[in-house]
C-alpha cells in the first residue's frame, strides 16, 4: 500500500483489517467476550466469526451489530432514534457528524447502529489515541473505521496534526468516501453540559481552500445528540471533578483509567438511549455567521451547533429528580416523576456514591454527581436564550 501523510491516524483497509481481526481472535480475552455477549453460544463462536472476517463492511454488519444488540439486551431498557427525516435533507450526501460526547465507545457505536438502520453507509469516527492503550483496542478500533486524534503532544505539535486531521476529514467527506463522526469536545462532558469547542470550528475552517462560507457548507454539518437515562461512568466522572477541584483543576489519570472506563460504560445500566438526528446546518446560517469578524464567526457557528444539539437532547425522570433534588423543590414531581421513582434513584445515587473513596467530600460528591442529570435540565432553559449559549 502507498504511503500517505495520513498513514498514522486513517482507519486499516480491508486487508489490514483481516489481518488485525486474525489477531484479536487468539487474543486470550476473546472467549471471555464472547461469553459476555453471546453466552448462549460456545465460547469460541467469537474467534470462528473474526476468522471468517473477509472485510469491515462484514466484520460490523456480522459481529459488531451483534455486540452492540447484546449491550442493549443485557444493559439498557431499549434504544430509541429520531429525526431520521433530517438524513433526506442531505440528498445522499456524506456528512460530517458532530455529537456530544457521553461514553467513549457507545456514542460512537449507536451512531454506527442507527446509520445502519436508516440504510446508510456507517461513517469513519474519530477517537483519541489515549484509547489505544494496547493491541487488541487498536485493531479492533481501527477495523471498526477508526480515526486517530493525537493527542498528549506539544501546542506546536498538535497544531500540524490538527490540520492533516482535518484535512482527511475533509477529503473524506467531499470525495464522497465516506461520511464522518466526532465529538463536540475533546473528550467525554463530564458534568452533563454539552458545548462545541471553537478549536474544533477553527480547524475545519483552516483545512479548507475556499472562503469560510463553502469550507464549512461542503462538510454537509449534520448535529446529533445522544441520551442516557442513565449517564455513563457518572461516579467517575463526579469523582475526577471533585478531585480536579481538590487540586487546582488538575487530574491524573491511572493506568489504563480508560480502558476501564470503556468497560465500565459497556457493562452498567443504562434505562433508555436516544439518539435525535437533528436538522442540518442550513447555508442561511453559515451566510450569517461569516458576517462577524474573526473568532466571533466561529462563536455563531458554534451557537447554532450548540442549539441543535441541546434541543435534541432527551431529558428523563432521572434528569428532573436531580434537579429538584439538587435545588431543593418539588418543580416536576407528579409530572415527570413519582415519589417511587425519587425513592429508587436516592438508592442508586447512595450506591453509586459509597463506592468511591472514603477520603472524599461525600457532600460535594452529591452536588457534583447531582449536576450530572440536572444541568442538562438548565441547559434546555438557557437555550431560550442564546447569549447564555
Amino acid at each position: 500500500m502507498q504511503m500517505t501523510e495520513f498513514d498514522n491516524i486513517r482507519p486499516y483497509s480491508d486487508e489490514e483489517a483481516v489481518e488485525a481481526l486474525g489477531r484479536v481472535s487468539r487474543h486470550a480475552l476473546i472467549p471471555i467476550i464472547s461469553k459476555y455477549l453471546f453466552p448462549k453460544e460456545q465460547s469460541n463462536i467469537l474467534a470462528k466469526a473474526l476468522r471468517d472476517v473477509k472485510d469491515i463492511d462484514s466484520f460490523q454488519d456480522n459481529i459488531m451489530l451483534g455486540a452492540v444488540n447484546s449491550i442493549l439486551a443485557k444493559t439498557s431498557e431499549g434504544f430509541s432514534v429520531s429525526g431520521q427525516e433530517n438524513l433526506l435533507k442531505l440528498k445522499g450526501r456524506k456528512f460530517l457528524a458532530i455529537s456530544n460526547h457521553r461514553d467513549i465507545v457507545l456514542d460512537p457505536a449507536l451512531i454506527q447502529y442507527a446509520l445502519h438502520d436508516c440504510g446508510l453507509p456507517y461513517s469513519q469516527v474519530c477517537v483519541g489515541n489515549n484509547l489505544l492503550s494496547n493491541k487488541l483496542v487498536e485493531d479492533l478500533m481501527r477495523s471498526n473505521r477508526m480515526i486517530t486524534v493525537i493527542r498528549g503532544i506539544s501546542a506546536r505539535e498538535l497544531y500540524l496534526s490538527s490540520q492533516i486531521l482535518s484535512k482527511y476529514i475533509r477529503q473524506t467527506i467531499t470525495s464522497g468516501e465516506s461520511s464522518v463522526w466526532i465529538a463536540q469536545r475533546e473528550g467525554r462532558t463530564k458534568d452533563g453540559r454539552d458545548t462545541t469547542e471553537q478549536g474544533l470550528l477553527k480547524m475545519f475552517d483552516l483545512s479548507g481552500e475556499k472562503g469560510f462560507v463553502e469550507n464549512f457548507k461542503e462538510l454537509n454539518i449534520l448535529p446529533l445528540s445522544i441520551s442516557y437515562e442513565y449517564e455513563s461512568c457518572d461516579s467517575r466522572k463526579a469523582r475526577e471533578l471533585v478531585i480536579k477541584s481538590m487540586n487546582g483543576g488538575s487530574y491524573t489519570k491511572k493506568r489504563n483509567e480508560d480502558l476501564h472506563s470503556i468497560l465500565t460504560g459497556i457493562r452498567q445500566r443504562k434505562g433508555h438511549i436516544h439518539l435525535s438526528i437533528g436538522e442540518p446546518l442550513t447555508a442561511q446560517e453559515i451566510e450569517e455567521a461569516s458576517a462577524f469578524n474573526g473568532n466571533d464567526r466561529y462563536q455563531a457557528v458554534r451557537r447554532a451547533l450548540d442549539r441543535r444539539i441541546i434541543s435534541g437532547y432527551k431529558l428523563f425522570k432521572t434528569n428532573y429528580m436531580a434537579y429538584d433534588m439538587l435545588k431543593g423543590t418539588h418543580s416536576y414531581l407528579g409530572v415527570k416523576y413519582l415519589p417511587d421513582d425519587v425513592t429508587a434513584f436516592s438508592e442508586y445515587v447512595s450506591h453509586k456514591l459509597g463506592k468511591l473513596e472514603k477520603r472524599l467530600d461525600r457532600e460535594s460528591l452529591r452536588q457534583v454527581f447531582l449536576g450530572i442529570y440536572a444541568n442538562p435540565v438548565e441547559s434546555k432553559f438557557d437555550i431560550d436564550n442564546p447569549t447564555n449559549i
